[in-house]
């Protein structure tokens, strides 16, 4: 619009009707001004700048997503006319919208004008809106002098102004919502676009787009374009290195870039080296040194500074955070203010984008943002407020471990308690499931608070414990036996002597899971030697019982057997109901594993009633799948599956990993028996899964062996050799006698299949030599049966026989399914007409 527009010359017509008024009454000479009102043409238009946006970005990368989501909806057609772009300093909002702004400014030919707010610039004050209508309006060709002298006498005119133009506006660093709403225009045909460190929650009508940091590419390709130079395949990890240690951030980015362009001598892993081992990160993220420089640090200084000095304390704490997240119950304590406080100041740094919500209520600083606070609290905190400050963070995060831990950990464990005072906040956890929850969500910070903790030998053992449970539970049993190993070492140099049977007996446990039985043995050996020496009857009992799982577990039946009956007795004494039922449901286990279904069943019943009496959710999903591998033994596979699903359901309910993948074996194992082999390949493919991410080889081993009885029954004979070979390797490393056992018969049967039966029947040899080694009838029952065909073929037929009734009068005397099968196969024999049964119909071990 120009100085010849209607609304301008009505206003110098009022203008000069006053000065001709006020001339009349102070004598002047009349007829002069008239004349010179009348006859004097109009002032010339002052020059106006209707095109100011900034150049475009010539180097714009990436972003294509968020560009595509702002042209979309802020071009033709659109809905809304009001489009913020907001985040973090250094994320490229300004350049972001100055390329969206380029790309729409054919759609608004009236003008593109940009505005600056100033609202993080060093050295200036963010702009006034009733400054900002002045700059707009004289762009738009309204005089200095006639310029509403209030904001709203302005802000009337610039809606005036703008109500049948086609205009965008772009408005950068935007402060808050009060400086940006008096700008706002009226006209439908025109477009505001705002940048702001800050979430403009407060400006209605607008559509918001939150910038995040670059994805990995992008970044990389922001990278590549401004060094100029070509990276090459073995450069890219590198590359990589680079742009994360930037934390993705586009003006760190391009900061590094300028740099390293600047240096053709350089190649890309030396400066991915030395950046990554600089101490002041933050200043090496800076243009050049000279004054002006546009650095990462200023930016986020400039933020920083214009917060409450309350706020600007809470944001330089957060800094000795050790872990990625944090919540309002962390932030509490570190700060030592109520938890309604602290919960709105993590909101007010979340709407200054100087914190990202990782989920709800869970918040986090960018990297750089993180280092940057904790360059701030070392410079402005005194060392021992920031002791105190860690102290109580330390000191809440142990005492919640420790409340989460009663409802995960078994009534026969005596947790180490919290020392010192409770936190003033902490979560409420009425329950098995918000404590897991709890755990499941900090732990990665409750293996920082470790890290931290450093020669604080007691929270230490005390922390490790309270996650004992957890982690056996989740693993990573790996992390968890490094875990246990430095709470046994910080136990036993403090002189702490039950924190170091704890530990010992904790690490048993784990070394139990992973099948490294000779150092579970170790472990539990020494634990019991503590125990023992400090009169505790109830960790003797624990050490005890986790002797008997590892006999157990390599097939020694008998002293398995003695440890148990010896454990129960001991927990009999202390009165522990869950260890007596622990201890009893272990002897049903040893006969399931040798085939004694009938008694089995009994001590296993008897087990499950003494876990409902005490509560024991975990105790009776185990004894539910216990009673569901007696189904499978003696043919009932209708009970098998109702039994396993409940089981199932209750693990679910309780978020055991380790006994969801067991229920899931077994209901593989079910569905193999029933024919369905493609359900049951699932089944043990799900397990399998779950077992290696725990780390669970014996789990591994059985899954593999399983899945090579499904494709033998399904006539896939080189995979199912496949899945034998690793299983078997697999029960070699890990000692298991019987499970080796298991395999070989599976093998024996696979070979008298496809090579013949001679090779078959070696194989049976060996498998009966181990079942009669670690008396595991039911795999020498199944062992004198597989020979037995063999010999048939080989036309051995009166061994045969004799075989086939060893084997028969196992099978019934330990009430297994597979007896009906086997005496019809001899009656077959003697009749002299032998036959196979079909694969599908053979029952599993249990």
């Amino acid at each position: 619009m120009t100085g010849d527009d209607p609304a301008p010359r009505r206003i110098q017509q009022r203008v000069h009707a006053e000065q001709q008024s006020t001339a009349l009454a102070a004598g002047r000479d009349a007829i002069q001004t008239i004349n010179t009102t009348t006859y004097a043409g109009p002032a010339p238009a002052a020059p106006t700048a209707l095109r100011s946006l900034p150049p475009d970005v010539a180097d714009f990368t990436g972003r294509a997503g968020a560009l595509r989501h702002l042209l979309d909806a802020a071009g033709p057609g659109r809905v809304l006319s009001v489009h913020t772009v907001d985040g973090m300093p250094g994320i490229g909002k300004t350049a972001l919208a100055t390329h969206a702004a380029h790309r729409l400014a054919e759609h608004y030919p009236d003008g593109q004008l940009f505005e600056p707010l100033h609202a993080h610039t060093p050295g200036q004050q963010p702009a006034r809106p009733v400054d900002v209508l002045a700059d707009l309006l004289i762009r738009l060709g309204i005089t200095a002098q006639h310029l509403p002298a209030t904001l709203e006498g302005r802000q009337a005119l610039w809606r005036d102004q703008t109500a049948d133009r086609q205009l965008l506006l772009f408005l950068d660093d935007a402060l808050d919502h009060a400086q940006v709403v008096p700008l706002i225009h009226s006209g439908p045909g025109c477009l505001t676009l705002i940048t702001s460190r800050r979430r403009l929650s407060g400006l209605s009508g607008a559509l918001a787009l939150s910038l995040d940091t670059l994805p990995v590419q992008e970044a990389e390709a922001m990278f590549c374009r401004l060094a100029r130079r070509a990276v090459n395949a073995s450069d890219s990890a590198a590359l990589t290195d680079i742009v994360e240690l930037c934390g993705r951030l586009p003006l760190a980015i391009v900061l590094l870039a300028g740099r390293f362009a600047r240096h053709p001598s350089w190649t890309l892993p030396w400066f991915a080296a030395d950046f990554a081992a600089a101490q002041d990160r933050l200043g090496e993220l800076r243009a050049g040194g000279r004054p002006g420089d546009i650095a990462v640090q200023a930016a986020f200084a400039m933020s920083y500074q214009g917060l409450s000095v309350e706020r600007q304390r809470v944001f330089r704490l957060l800094g000795l955070h050790p872990g990625l997240d944090s919540d309002a119950y962390a932030a509490a304590a570190l700060n030592a203010i109520p938890l309604e406080r602290a919960r709105q100041e993590l909101e007010e740094l979340y709407t200054d984008h100087l914190l990202d919500e990782t989920a709800p209520g869970r918040y986090r600083p960018h990297d750089l943002l993180r280092a940057y606070a904790r360059e701030l609290t070392r410079r402005n905190d005194p060392a021992h407020e920031r002791a105190q400050a860690t102290e109580r963070l330390l000191a809440y995060y142990e005492h919640t471990a420790h409340a989460a831990d009663q409802y995960l950990a078994p009534a026969t464990r005596s947790p180490l308690s919290p020392a010192g005072v409770p936190p003033a906040a902490a979560p409420l956890l009425p329950h098995r499931a918000a404590a897991l929850t709890w755990m499941r969500t900090e732990r990665a910070n409750l293996f920082s608070c470790l890290n931290i903790s450093g020669q604080d030998a007691p929270r230490v053992v005390r922390l490790i414990a309270a996650m004992a449970t957890f982690l056996l539970q989740e693993g990573p049993w790996a992390q968890a036996a490094t875990l246990h190993q430095r709470a046994a070492g910080a136990a036993h140099g403090s002189n702490d002597r039950i924190g170091e049977a704890s530990a010992l007996n904790d690490l048993s446990s784990v070394r139990y899971q992973t099948g490294q039985y000779a150092q579970a043995v170790r472990a539990h050996e020494r634990a019991l030697a503590l125990y023992q020496g400090l009169g505790n009857r109830l960790g003797e009992a624990n050490a005890v019982f986790n002797h008997g799982r590892v006999l157990l577990a390599t097939g020694k039946f008998e002293g398995a057997t003695e440890a148990f009956e010896r454990a129960l007795a001991l927990y009999q004494e202390v009165g522990s109901l869950s260890g007596q039922a622990g201890a009893l449901y272990r002897l049903g286990e040893v006969c399931l594993t040798t085939g004694d279904f009938r008694k089995a069943s009994s001590l296993i019943e008897e087990a499950l009633v003494l876990y409902r009496e005490c509560r024991d959710s975990l105790g009776e999903s185990a004894a539910s799948m216990g009673l569901a591998r007696v189904a499978v033994g003696t043919g009932d596979m209708e009970r098998a599956d109702r039994l396993l699903r409940d089981a199932l359901a209750l693990y679910d309910e309780i978020g055991a990993v380790l006994g969801r993948a067991n229920v899931l074996t077994w209901l593989g194992t079910v569905r193999r028996l029933t024919c369905e082999f493609d359900e049951a390949t699932a089944l043990h493919r799900r397990a399998l899964a779950l077992f290696e991410e725990l780390g669970n080889r014996s789990g591994q081993a059985n899954v593999l062996n399983y899945l090579g009885e499904v494709c033998l029954a399904a006539s896939e004979f080189e995979e199912a050799a496949g899945l034998f070979e690793e299983a078997l390797a697999l029960f070699e490393d890990l000692g298991d006698s019987q499970g080796q056992a298991e395999v070989l018969n599976n093998r024996g049967s696979l070979l008298a299949s496809t090579v013949g039966p001679g090779e078959g029947l070696a194989v049976y040899r060996r498998a009966l030599h181990l079942a009669r080694e670690v008396h595991s009838h039911l795999d020498e029952a199944r062992a004198l049966i597989g020979a037995a065909r063999c010999r048939t073929l080989l036309g051995e037929r009166a061994a045969a026989v004799e075989g086939l009734r060893l084997g028969i009068g196992i099978l019934r005397r330990i009430g297994a399914a597979e007896a009906e099968a086997a005496s019809a196969y001899l009656a077959e024999l003697e009749g002299d007409e032998p036959g196979e049964p079909q694969p599908c119909g053979r029952q599993d071990r249990t």
